[in-house]
């Protein structure tokens, strides 16, 4: 018999609901509501202040989308882009690096790692994105849903 788990809090990225004390993440927010607005092909904010759940509730949504076999979901951190501030197409790669290591790891898609060098080459850095969203979406006849992460910066008094 193997030693029991001692659950602890968490206040250092997402949950892991083994291991952590955590309010079921799909509970905290309307979940009826998001599918609704998902359904309708609309877009939608989960606002909150930091270290409140946020990241754990779009990762226990996007698990919860892609179980019902109706939809594609991944999750993507943006923050990646912020080391290059100043340079958007090394922006815009470590975006599209991460969109296609979240499709890879959650939806077993290597398509997205396969085309992202040739899409950012031949779209440009300003449309690339778009342009491998699109390509993405037309391979399945299943709507693709990107939960996408970022926190907003203040300005100093601002």
């Amino acid at each position: 018999m193997g030693a029991a788990v001692i659950r602890f809090f968490n206040t250092a990225g997402p949950i892991k609901p083994d291991l952590h004390y955590c309010l079921p993440p799909l509970t905290r927010f309307d979940l009826g509501e998001v599918l609704q607005l998902i359904e309708q092909q609309k877009y939608f904010v989960l606002h909150a202040p930091r270290q409140t759940g946020k990241t754990s509730c779009l990762l226990a949504l996007m698990e919860y989308l892609n179980a019902s076999g109706q939809y594609r979901c991944i999750y993507v951190n943006v923050e990646i882009a912020q080391a290059a501030r100043e340079d958007v197409a090394g922006a815009m790669q470590a975006i599209l690096s991460e969109l296609g290591s979240w499709a890879r790891i959650v939806l077993n898609d290597d398509y997205l790692n396969s085309i992202r060098t040739r899409v950012l080459a031949d779209s440009g850095p300003f449309t690339a994105l778009s342009e491998l969203l699109k390509q993405w979406a037309a391979r399945d006849r299943r709507p693709l849903v990107v939960l996408i992460f970022f926190r907003r910066n203040r300005c100093a008094g601002g």
